[in-house]
């Protein structure tokens, strides 16, 4: 095996973890850990014994055999335990090295509680990236195409316009016309159509490609993205990341802007990329778009009404005996 682990502390006092991946994850036998913990092997085999009768870890998925050499020139076949287990006896093992791999994965594990990510920057500058620098890039580009990002990211260029007012209408419209220009540039659909056209209560999960849980929500069915494949959505996000560092780079300029000119600028740099440029408001409105999701979405919970939880039945029932009753009462008036 070639993984390795190296912990040590650099100049100014931090703790540093670095490895040596294979397939993915880092195998040490119980030998390494002990000698990266600087603990004796029965103390870690008790540790790795707890872990699994605790059942923190399933054994047959983080253990693994192979054939090594030992001092003695002989081949012999030793057990090797994954990146969960070595992260799970560090918790446990009480030594200094214990205590440093704790500090090392609690300044992480703060690190992405505060800031919803943690990255190791040096391993990214180091390796070149890889496909683990595409993965983050990608992820990058989704999130910022999200609607609530988005909306937040164009508003902010937006605000930088001579002529903008949050209290007029056409904020609204403008917001509405990039998002447009973009679903367009991405799959020649606006939102609304991209809706209209996709939603179907016959279709399963209603044609809805990308909502959370197990069953979509109305809140699903009512946005855009949620419809589009994964080549469209990947078309998508890198037309939205690209222009949102465009937009930024022109706004750090400081040259003057009208809302009009940001419509232009928008047009000028899907021409720039080679997309298709949409001209006109769409065949079919946003409210059209969006009374066809609910409708879709209550024909939807009729069909699988099945497929609810317990739960969810007995609310429906109480709600229609509920309903029952009043009128009864209406009618006893």
């Amino acid at each position: 095996m070639n993984s390795e682990i190296l912990m040590y502390k650099t100049e100014d006092g931090l703790t540093k973890i670095e490895t040596t991946f294979e397939n993915d994850t880092v195998w040490l036998s119980i030998d390494q850990m002990a000698e990266l913990f600087q603990r004796d092997k029965s103390t870690i085999s008790r540790h790795i014994k707890n872990i699994f009768n605790e059942g923190e870890l399933i054994r047959n998925t983080v253990v693994a055999n192979f054939a090594t050499t030992a001092a003695d020139g002989k081949t012999y076949q030793v057990d090797y335990y994954n990146l969960d287990v070595i992260i799970s006896v560090g918790y446990r093992v009480k030594s200094l090295r214990g205590t440093q791999f704790r500090i090392w994965a609690s300044t992480i594990l703060k690190e992405y509680m505060k800031k919803g990510f943690a990255m190791n920057d040096d391993l990214l500058k180091n390796n070149g990236g890889g496909l683990y620098f595409e993965e983050l890039l990608e992820r990058i580009r989704d999130i910022r195409s999200s609607e609530k990002v988005f909306w937040r990211k164009v508003l902010d260029i937006y605000a930088t316009s001579i002529d903008y007012d949050p209290r007029i209408e056409s904020s609204m419209l403008f917001f509405k016309t990039v998002q447009n220009k973009m679903h367009w540039a991405a799959h020649g659909q606006t939102a609304a159509e991209k809706i209209y056209y996709s939603v179907n209560a016959d279709k399963p999960y209603m044609g809805i490609l990308s909502f959370k849980g197990e069953q979509p929500k109305q809140a699903d069915a009512l946005v855009a993205k949620n419809y589009c494949t994964e080549d469209e959505l990947s078309a998508l996000n890198s037309v939205v990341s690209a222009y949102l560092e465009f937009a930024e780079m022109q706004t750090r300029r400081r040259i003057p802007m009208y809302m009009s000119d940001w419509i232009e600028t928008l047009d000028g740099f899907l021409k720039l990329s080679k997309h298709e440029i949409l001209t006109h408001a769409g065949k079919i409105s946003a409210k059209t778009a969006e009374l066809k999701a609910k409708e879709e979405y209550k024909k939807y919970k009729a069909l699988h009404l099945g497929d609810i939880s317990k739960a969810e039945k007995d609310y429906i029932k109480a709600l229609e005996e509920m309903e029952m009753k009043l009128l009864g009462e209406g009618d006893q008036k």
